[in-house]
């Protein structure tokens, strides 16, 4: 497939649809559409999770080469395709939605139920979370979203570091404020997680993409394709993988749209969380 370079105008000008190609769906317990467009719910024992329509389209995934602080590892930035809108979690999971599915909470942090449940890996959440809520909410279909998914929707049409722009402050999210982005002022450490829809939602109505907790994506890590890329999912094995979005204990370069980190899947951390997502919504 030929490249085909799209204008940062272009990509900030493309509005989500009104509405996705099914709305709503049997499982949900509430939906409705407001500024940053429609949403679902799904309710788990009194716990309900509002879900995100995210639209199809197109972006360039990876940072710029004159992004400040970025890692090689973001190169080379490539256009990526999404052709179907999904579904995604406008929260990391919380405790709260984890202790109603699993019947314990794994976190180091548990002042607040609203926090986001950590301390979990990529294979307690896939091999035995997302089994048990699949199977108590029937058609739900919950999964973790790709990589690209991932970046798509933190950047949520635009091209910048973080989604509200160049600079990072202790007020935007939570991180380790003693290492600022950039040669930006130093701010607050909190040394913990915050509930969940602390800071503002991006403009397609997500909280926290950047910091907090990192999240979990489906795929391995692998490296980025040199030409354009359609509904990617990474590589089909390897040893590690990815995770996104930086986390109360990280520097402020590691919360960029575009920062790509990894471990191995069975690796549990106070500071590794994730958000849920379903499918391409049709």
């Amino acid at each position: 497939m030929a490249q085909r370079n799209v204008p940062d105008q272009e990509m900030a000008s493309n509005p989500p649809p009104a509405l996705p190609a099914v709305f709503p769906f049997e499982w949900a317990s509430g939906w409705g559409e407001d500024t940053f467009g429609v949403f679902q719910e799904f309710t788990c024992k009194n716990v309900t999770q509002r879900m995100r329509w995210i639209p199809p389209g197109r972006f360039m995934m990876g940072s710029p080469g004159d992004e400040k602080e970025r890692w090689d590892d973001e190169s080379p930035r490539h256009e990526v395709i999404l052709t179907h809108g999904f579904w995604l979690a406008d929260t990391a999971c919380t405790q709260e939605m984890w202790q109603a599915v699993m019947g314990e909470n794994p976190s180091h942090f548990k002042d607040d139920p609203q926090n986001p449940v950590e301390n979990v890996s990529w294979e307690t959440i896939c091999n035995d979370f997302l089994p048990r809520i699949n199977g108590a909410i029937p058609g739900i279909e919950l999964g973790l979203p790709t990589e690209a998914q991932w970046e798509y929707a933190c950047r949520s049409g635009t091209t910048t570091p973080f989604w509200w722009g160049h600079e990072l402050t202790t007020n935007d999210a939570n991180y380790n404020g003693n290492y600022p982005y950039a040669g930006g002022t130093k701010g607050e450490y909190r040394e913990k997680t915050v509930p969940v829809k602390t800071f503002k939602q991006n403009p397609w109505g997500l909280w926290q993409m950047h910091g907090n907790v990192r999240e979990w994506c489906a795929d391995w890590f692998g490296t980025y394709p040199q030409s354009p890329v359609i509904d990617p999912h990474g590589p089909e094995s390897g040893t590690n993988r990815v995770l996104r979005g930086g986390s109360w204990i990280s520097n402020g370069r590691y919360l960029r749209s575009a920062y790509r980190d990894w471990i191995d899947p069975s690796i549990r951390i106070d500071y590794d969380g994730f958000r849920l997502a379903r499918g391409h919504g049709e």
